[in-house]
């Protein structure tokens, strides 16, 4: 389309609309702003409400606030305790929120997640791990060296890496410091081969006492930030909690079913 200016000069209104176009862009960028400046203050505002509502109640700090996915109520986090706010401070909720349509514990799913992160802070190096060529489960296992069930399950160990199933280790001595059992994985941990050792001390074999420098007392803390009362307790890869003893077969399909969550 061709137009004429006041000079008698001939312009094209491509150029006139891609002028508009340019400031239309500006102009919604800055809106942009605007708008997710704001929701960010009002976030700020109601997340600080939120927390001076929440010292009449409970005087530690929460370690997170935010929306949760029902409408007006907030999630907040203390460790892996998991209690919903309202947007306007009066109401507090302890429980689960179903989510029906979708089939989910949304507040059980939140606390998976820190349990994923709480085991993913313990590097493998820290960790005894008996691992197969090829890894289809990983599980992270809470033992204690005097715990039948934990031997029970130890037995099994190299049927479970048959079967694709990586074990990783972590110190649960549930006689506590200093204990007979804490000294025993000390002396493991301490060994020149401690999957060997661990295994001889599995089997009621005395193992050389050594001490050395040791994760063991990290893997305790750990322990207590799980919640975890008994051993083996067994730490999936979708952070579900599997208690106690299972035969291999049945441990497996737990481990299948998990995987397809």
């Amino acid at each position: 389309m061709i137009t004429w200016n006041l000079g008698g000069r001939m312009r094209s209104n491509k150029i006139v609309d891609l002028r508009l176009m340019d400031m239309k862009r500006i102009l919604t960028v800055f809106l942009l702003l605007i708008v997710s400046a704001s929701s960010a203050a009002y976030a700020d505002a109601t997340t600080d409400k939120l927390r001076a509502a929440l010292k009449k109640v409970i005087s530690a700090e929460p370690d997170s606030i935010q929306a949760s996915q029902m409408p007006g109520m907030y999630e907040v986090l203390y460790g892996l305790d998991v209690i919903y706010v309202s947007e306007d401070g009066r109401y507090l909720m302890n429980g689960s929120i179903i989510d029906i349509d979708a089939g989910k514990n949304l507040t059980e799913d939140k606390r998976a997640d820190g349990r994923i992160a709480l085991v993913n802070s313990v590097d493998e190096s820290n960790m005894i791990i008996f691992s197969p060529e090829e890894v289809k489960h990983r599980v992270t296992v809470f033992t204690d060296i005097d715990c039948m069930y934990c031997r029970r399950m130890h037995t099994e160990i190299e049927e479970l890496n048959k079967r694709g199933i990586e074990v990783r280790y972590l110190f649960f001595p549930r006689a506590g410091l200093n204990s007979k059992s804490y000294k025993k994985a000390v002396s493991v941990w301490c060994a020149d081969n401690k999957q060997e050792a661990l295994t001889q001390a599995k089997l009621g074999k005395p193992v050389d006492e050594k001490t050395c420098d040791n994760p063991i007392d990290e893997h305790m803390a750990l322990v207590s930030k799980l919640g975890l009362t008994g051993t083996p307790a067994s730490v999936l890869d979708n952070g579900q909690i599997v208690p106690g003893y299972l035969p291999v077969e049945r441990y497996e399909k737990v481990l299948r079913d998990a995987a397809t969550l």
